[in-house]
């Protein structure tokens, strides 16, 4: 295995939210003095492991995630994922457990990883009783995995977000720098996402008709049972 791997930064504990749905609330340094949260949202399906939006994790996190089952897939549903860490802790998990990369068209990646398994609206999906949603006029590709169970839970990687307030992963800069960016608020559109991505606003209204009661996101927390009319409320407002 290789070692020259991105180093563990600080994160939570694997946290169970439904049968077979985990997540796992870590960190990433964008630039010295601004550090902010993300999550990694982890799927089982018998003894196989599903890992989306990858963060690498300690030992101790590491002998947790293997508590759960086999790592057998990768999965990166946004290009932009805040630009400097996405995608950042792919290469690890490839290399540590020779796990397949699902990826939406269109997408690169870091460490001369190559896409084995592409991702597309109706196609092969890494878990059963799953579907793909894209933002067909994204500038760069972003996508939401669909899961058709719990009443259907929806995971986002920049597009929809919930960091609701700060949380201990923040460093005191990026609580500020964040708030006044935008980024703090509630069943929130990625407000750097958005500007740089620029998806037309009928996007939005696609997402509205999808069947879901709750949100898994890559940044903040996830949202149960009323994921879907918080979001109708968040698209009525946006001045598109």
């Amino acid at each position: 295995m290789q070692s020259d791997f991105p180093i563990a930064t600080p994160h939570g504990e694997i946290r169970q939210i439904f049968k077979d749905v985990f997540i796992v609330t870590g960190s990433v340094m964008m630039v010295p003095g601004i550090q902010l949260s993300r999550n990694m949202i982890i799927l089982r399906e018998g003894e196989a492991l599903t890992l989306i939006s990858t963060v690498r994790l300690n030992d101790q996190g590491l002998k947790a995630l293997e508590a759960l089952g086999r790592v057998e897939n990768i999965v990166k549903l946004g290009a932009y994922h805040l630009g400097v860490h996405n995608g950042l802790d792919d290469p690890f998990y490839v290399d540590r457990y020779a796990a397949n990369l699902w990826a939406v068209d269109g997408m690169q990646h870091r460490g001369g990883l190559r896409t084995t398994h592409s991702l597309r609206p109706g196609g092969e999906m890494p878990v059963t009783q799953a579907s793909l949603f894209t933002y067909d006029s994204s500038k760069m590709p972003e996508g939401m995995l669909l899961l058709h169970k719990e009443g259907g839970v929806l995971v986002s990687a920049d597009s929809l977000q919930n960091w609701a307030e700060v949380d201990e992963f923040f460093s005191k800069n990026a609580a500020i720098r964040m708030q006044q960016a935008g980024f703090i608020k509630p069943a929130n559109i990625g407000p750097e996402w958005l500007r740089v991505c620029q998806p037309e606003p009928k996007e939005f209204a696609r997402v509205a008709e999808l069947d879901f009661a709750h949100l898994i996101p890559s940044h903040g927390t996830p949202i149960l049972n009323t994921a879907k009319e918080e979001f109708q409320t968040t698209f009525a407002k946006q001045p598109f």
